[in-house]
């Protein structure tokens, strides 16, 4: 046991420590080392993110937020001259397209040739009295209610002279739109207006059938952008980020009861393109009739080549090309100088990174 504890064991430990010392000498002088001629291989590569045309439907599909809204009065006006004698209704009367409302007299003027001028006399004659003048004529005209509804007002008094034109009053109909607001993008989407558009009231009946589809010009500087899911006020490429620029109302059917300034959602569809050649929308400049494509520069080359493309119907994500590219073609997924939408952590305004 002495002869371990003073021989045996001092030894080993020499041992141990210089086996240590001489894997950290290799470690500081040999393996740090690389020969001169060694060349550094990039690892990673930036390559622009391309995209193929591929065959698609593009459902031309636009939904946007909208509110109830009660159809404005539609006004009465005088549609003859001259003197109110009679009323048919009073108001506040329930009525019909077409219902008489008040008559208006108006005097006709005397035919010269019709008045009788008095005989000429001769000297020393009586002179013949004056021929009586002729009887007035007049005429009588209905003025008729433009709507049916209720006669909300009346604002003519018997007897009163009015004038063509003049207004008299109105007739509320009682009947209520679907109103919302068009970002510009979404109008240039619905340049083919649709006939009939689907109705959705919050909290209220199942969606319905909603007729007479208008499409306006409005004011936008007091106006909030509307959010659309389906390319609206933050589209692709910053192009619809505007406010609205337009109206669109639908009328709700009678049948269907509604409140004024009831939530509803308003969704349009404006024509559908199967089995066409699609491509996402940014990958295009410009939406509507005309567009502009990059396709790729090849190896080594320089930028890349800028072509035309005529354009469809677009959904608001992706837009149908008619021609000017053939299928599988591959063109910038991105429109050059466009910021790109990329998923979340990575940074924008740079390409795929691809590992080695």
């Amino acid at each position: 046991m002495r002869v371990l504890r003073r021989i045996v064991f001092p030894i080993l430990w020499l041992l141990l420590i210089a086996v240590i010392a001489a894997a950290l000498v290799k470690l500081a002088f040999f393996d740090g080392l690389q020969q001169e001629n060694t060349q550094l291989v990039p690892e990673a590569q930036i390559q622009t993110p391309v995209v193929e045309t591929a065959v698609g439907t593009v459902t031309n599909t636009v939904e946007l937020q909208g509110a109830v809204q009660e159809d404005p009065a539609v006004p009465v006006r005088a549609t003859a001259a001259g003197k109110v004698v009679y009323f048919f209704v009073n108001e506040g009367a329930q009525v019909a397209a077409g219902d008489q409302l008040f008559q208006i007299r108006t005097e006709v003027p005397a035919d010269p040739a019709e008045i009788v001028q008095p005989e000429t006399t001769k000297e020393g004659e009586e002179a013949a009295p004056p021929a009586a003048p002729p009887a007035p004529v007049y005429t009588y005209t209905d003025v008729v209610a433009p709507s049916a509804g209720t006669l909300n007002s009346l604002s003519i008094l018997l007897n009163q002279e009015v004038s063509v034109g003049d207004p008299a009053g109105s007739v509320l109909p009682g009947t209520f739109s679907i109103a919302g607001t068009l970002t510009t993008a979404q109008q240039f989407r619905l340049l083919d207006k649709p006939a009939t558009a689907i109705g959705t009231v919050t909290n209220g009946p199942a969606p319905f059938s909603c007729q007479n589809v208008t499409l306006s010009s409005k004011d936008t500087t007091t106006d909030t952008p509307q959010s659309d899911p389906l390319g609206g006020a933050t589209g692709p490429l910053g192009q619809a980020g505007e406010g609205g620029a337009g109206q669109v109302s639908c009328a709700v059917p009678a049948d269907v009861r509604v409140f004024s300034g009831l939530g509803a959602t308003i969704t349009l569809t404006a024509g559908e393109s199967q089995n066409v050649l699609t491509l996402p929308l940014t990958a295009v400049k410009g939406s509507v009739q005309k567009g502009l494509v990059w396709l790729p520069a090849g190896e080594g080359a320089g930028a890349p080549e800028e072509r035309e493309v005529v354009l469809g119907l677009n959904d608001g994500v992706k837009v149908e090309v008619v021609s000017g590219l053939a299928e599988g073609e591959s063109v910038l997924e991105f429109v050059p100088g466009a910021d790109a939408v990329v998923p979340d952590g990575q940074m924008a305004g740079y390409g795929t990174m691809i590992g080695g």
